[in-house]
């Protein structure tokens, strides 16, 4: 139950003629999903993309359970391993996710090469395939850099930093950043990793900011050089439960100022609800249901499922509306946020490791075989 303060609640109308039922039905129903045909690390597979679906205890593609239990999050001294100017970049933008299949024979050791042939893949699209020399910029410059620091264990790869600059058509000559991308693995699953041939390489995150246009040229280039794929990465309910707990599992050593949720309802029309909670009274839900375990302190499904359920209680009492019937849409705190579309924005970096080794665990799952 939630302690004496009050909870902040929005309601919004959305009056777009969408059967909300429909939708929802459509995509829990495999039957109603078209099948659609993807590579995998040089072999073709069919995916039913509703399949990829994380539930507690299900089998996923890479043949392993999804964990129902994990370490607390804890706080991580980011910018003593990373350059903080590269860190407040990742900090600064908000990131559309992707999976990505792992990449044959990429090798760290060639990144200015792979940015001379970038710049020109993407000069020559533009110029709808007009052939030009490796190395011309034509207003275009991209760099591909590596991230040190990011992983945190021995089998991770080295993240990998994209950036594209344009040169204005008016006025000052200097390049301006355009486009920005990352490709990384943080705590990757350690037989998955190890049972890739060795001239394949994992980083099967992939952020991106800055216009769809270039995103896809940056995919596509990507594909076709290491044989590759990448796929949409949607946060549902169970990962966005999850990051709600670990998050506020944070407030004692790291204020997390809000909690906030928004969900959609199935309504016609629908119904949006913005969730906004006092980060003490989200913590003292939490500190009620779970118990810390010394220094192998671990979370269970069951747990977060409990501090879920005493939220949702909590509304219920005071609207009678019940929002397990709805979809959680985004959970938001002062350490990031994360939105069912795939997008997320980093608020911390001391807690960037939790939220990216989640977020690895989800490319990874979703990463056909």
């Amino acid at each position: 139950m939630i302690g004496k303060r009050d909870v902040q609640i929005w309601f919004r109308c959305n009056w777009r003629l969408v059967n909300m039922e429909e939708r929802v039905s459509a995509v829990n129903t495999p039957a109603n999903v078209p099948m659609t045909r993807r590579k995998s690390y040089g072999r073709s597979c069919m995916e039913n993309p509703s399949l990829f679906w994380q539930t507690p205890g299900h089998l996923t593609t890479l043949g392993h359970r999804v964990p129902t239990s994990r370490g607390a999050a804890r706080s991580c001294n980011v910018i003593s391993k990373v350059d903080p100017e590269q860190i407040a970049l990742l900090m600064k933008h908000e990131w559309k996710l992707a999976y990505v299949t792992p990449l044959y024979r990429f090798q760290h050791a060639r990144l200015k090469s792979y940015s001379k042939h970038l710049t020109a893949f993407i000069v020559a699209e533009r110029q709808q395939g007009v052939a030009i020399e490796v190395g011309t910029e034509a207003g275009i410059k991209v760099t591909v850099s590596t991230l040190q620091g990011i992983a945190e264990n021995e089998d991770d790869a080295e993240t990998v930093f994209i950036q594209i600059h344009s040169k204005p058509m008016f006025g000052a000559d200097a390049l301006k950043p355009v486009w920005r991308g990352w490709l990384t693995c943080v705590n990757g699953d350690h037989e998955y990793i190890k049972s890739l041939p060795p001239d394949f390489v994992s980083l099967p995150l992939f952020c991106s900011s800055g216009s769809e246009p270039l995103t896809a040229l940056v995919k596509s280039w990507f594909e076709r050089t290491f044989d590759c794929n990448f796929g949409p990465l949607f946060l549902n309910s169970t990962t966005l439960n999850w990051l709600a707990a670990l998050w506020t599992g944070c407030h004692p050593d790291s204020n997390i100022r809000f909690l906030k949720l928004s969900w959609t309802m199935p309504t016609q029309p629908s119904l949006d609800i913005m969730y906004t909670v006092n980060p003490q009274d989200a913590w003292e839900l939490w500190n009620s249901i779970h118990s810390e375990d010394g220094a192998d302190d671990r979370i269970h499904i069951d747990e977060v499922q409990q501090f879920m359920n005493g939220l949702e209680t909590h509304l219920f009492r005071h609207f009678k509306i019940y929002l397990s019937a709805g979809t959680l849409m985004k959970v938001s705190t002062s350490l990031g946020s994360a939105h069912h579309d795939g997008k997320i924005k980093i608020g911390s970096s001391d807690y960037m490791g939790t939220l990216l080794t989640l977020l690895t665990e989800c490319a990874l799952l979703r990463t056909p075989v």
